[in-house]
């Protein structure tokens, strides 16, 4: 029995070392990227049990990926390997913080072609939760099939959903994308957008009209995230807004969003209260962007505790 599962693709990640710019670098870090294996990853960190649903290619990448994020503690077992798709990757430019450039080579991948037969009800009937985002449905037909299937039986069998919608433009048309993840939205639970994900669905940046449009269509709970702003909760019955946790420096922003979710979600397995659960989510999204990588700066439970708490103030560990 997993507390959450979540689907989605996950790939190689290539990040300039030699230069920030990809024209002049010579040497790369390579790396796991993917906003649904990041929030299992901060998940499994805290102690929490976590299921992956993907498809890898038989290659080493598909290899590279599959024993890392094994080795984070976050059951496979459902990870399906396919011999005539290639594993994804991507290249991620920080030229600095505010400035960050992502180039897919994700097109015709092995997670592309996931489909409906690739899911096992009884895997999914007995978890707690269901995580999923907008990424996903945008790779294929069968992908967006799959999904929409995943959270149909995630209901069926009671399980909550929780949605970050996670836009990505590069991968389908304005048109399509409002469409698929407003269409998702009445499928969940609990949804997690940033405010530019608010403003491209329902062309609102108000807060509470915001919350308003996403409760309308069926959800339980929005969650608005601000970036270092915190967040702003809302269901039927209460409102506000949850501070965030402010840094000095912000060094790779990629991943605080997944980090906001998996914060999120470990406190509502914690039994913590909704108001609770979003400081969480607020403190393990601004540790993730003082560290470069995806999911690098993803804390255990004493790390996070530590952050939030400000016990530790000794300035280096000897």
């Amino acid at each position: 029995m997993q507390d959450v599962i979540t689907i989605g693709e996950s790939m190689v990640v290539f990040t300039p070392v030699s230069s920030p710019m990809m024209r002049f670098a010579e040497t790369f870090a390579k790396n796991v990227g993917g906003a649904e294996t990041n929030v299992a990853i901060g998940l499994a960190r805290l102690g929490h049990n976590v299921g992956w649903i993907s498809k890898l290619g038989t290659d080493e990448f598909g290899t590279y990926i599959l024993n890392t994020v094994r080795g984070e503690g976050i059951d496979v077992s459902q990870v399906k390997r396919d011999p005539d798709f290639p594993t994804g990757l991507y290249f991620k430019e920080i030229r600095n913080p505010e400035d960050i450039r992502v180039s897919y080579y994700r097109k015709g991948s092995a997670a592309s072609t996931i489909q409906t037969n690739d899911i096992n009800e009884d895997y999914l009937k007995n978890a707690k939760y269901l995580h999923v985002t907008g990424i996903t449905p945008a790779l294929s037909d069968f992908a967006y099939q799959t999904v929409i299937k995943m959270m149909e039986l995630a209901r069926k069998h009671k399980v909550k959903v929780v949605f970050d919608p996670n836009l990505r433009r590069k991968l389908w048309s304005e048109e399509k994308a409002r469409t698929i993840l407003t269409e998702m939205v009445a499928l969940s639970d609990i949804v997690l957008p940033g405010i530019e994900e608010a403003d491209f669905l329902f062309q609102e940046t108000d807060m509470a009209p915001a919350a308003d449009q996403f409760l309308a269509r069926g959800c339980e709970t929005v969650i608005i995230k601000l970036g270092e702003k915190g967040a702003y909760l809302q269901t039927k019955n209460e409102s506000g807004y949850i501070e965030g946790f402010p840094v000095k420096q912000v060094v790779d922003p990629v991943g605080a969003g997944d980090g906001f979710v998996a914060g999120f979600l470990s406190g509502m397995l914690n039994d913590l209260s909704l108001t609770d659960a979003v400081r969480r989510a607020n403190a393990i999204g601004a540790m993730q962007t003082q560290v470069k990588g995806d999911y690098e700066g993803l804390p255990d439970n004493e790390e996070l505790h530590q952050f939030m708490f400000q016990q530790n103030n000794v300035d280096v560990k000897r």
